[in-house]
């Protein structure tokens, strides 16, 4: 039994090693996350003053008010996954299968289906700007425009925002920008950001307003929600977001162990759920196609 709870353990870095590489969302993290270690809820202060007035000679300051409330943040995403490797399998292929199923099951699971609950929940905000239109060449630029002056409009900070862009449209908005080409050896004609923002492309089909996790009985993984809407992009403020995720310890039993088969068997468990603050909504503007 030891032995195999040293191989469970090996296997958590590798995990978020292959997380880290493959999700687009990796790049919303906060520097500072908060900790819901142990927890599933965690509540958070938010504050708010009046302006200012004229202060009086006579009566001295003018009162103001101020607002002080909890808002909680419960992580309601509950997801799991077992897998099966026959005994010969694994060591016909000198012990490489194992590893292999993992790290494929994570890339093409588990990644693109966090993305896209995390895009879908951003973009079904209450208080998000939403604007619904076509693209072209000839519009998109000004529609990025757009959404920075909203953004500018708001005083959203300009140090944390990223552009995250459908992977459809990069053809697009490469093609709408004139450049000016020199004796180079290599070209490269992929925007990597815009006046300053960084630019994040999101595979399209990650990139919708709604989505629905299946269950498993009869459909695996995620779709596009009913009546569900392409995002051509999301202007993002990084501070208005937070993300959570609980990567359960990964257990593993050896063929000797698993009372099934004779396979090797992997369990996996991930406990996860995204926010945006309630004061920093207006950081969040989303581009749909129509």
């Amino acid at each position: 039994m030891a032995n195999s709870i040293e191989y469970a353990k090996k296997f958590l870095p590798i995990i978020d090693e292959v997380y880290k590489a493959a999700a687009v969302t990796e790049g919303l993290d906060a520097a500072t996350r908060t900790d819901f270690t142990g927890v599933n809820e965690v509540k958070v202060l938010k504050v708010s003053t009046t302006g200012m007035g004229d202060y009086s000679r006579e009566n001295g300051y003018p009162k103001g008010d101020v607002t002080a409330s909890w808002e909680t943040m419960k992580l309601e995403i509950e997801r799991g996954k077992e897998l099966s490797v026959d005994r010969m399998d694994d060591e016909e292929t000198l012990g490489l299968v194992f590893g292999q199923v993992v790290g494929s099951f994570m890339r093409e699971h588990v990644v693109p289906e966090l993305d896209a609950y995390r895009f879908a929940k951003y973009a079904g905000t209450t208080g998000a700007t939403k604007v619904a239109k076509t693209l072209t060449k000839d519009s998109i630029i000004a529609a990025v425009d757009e959404a920075v002056r909203v953004l500018d409009e708001n005083e959203v900070n300009t140090e944390s925002r990223i552009l995250c862009v459908n992977s459809d449209l990069k053809p697009v908005l490469n093609q709408a920008l004139n450049r000016m080409w020199a004796s180079d050896a290599s070209v490269n004609t992929v925007l990597k950001d815009y006046n300053g923002i960084p630019i994040m492309y999101v595979p399209k089909n990650r990139f919708y307003t709604t989505i629905t996790l299946n269950s498993g009985a009869d459909n695996w993984g995620f779709t596009a929600g009913e009546n569900s809407k392409a995002i051509n992009f999301m202007l993002l403020d990084r501070k208005a977001v937070l993300q959570a995720k609980k990567f359960a310890l990964p257990k593993v039993f050896t063929p000797d162990e698993n009372q099934d088969k004779d396979a090797w068997k992997f369990q996996f468990r991930l406990y996860h759920d995204c926010f945006a603050y309630e004061n920093k909504v207006k950081g969040i503007y989303v581009h749909t196609a129509v």
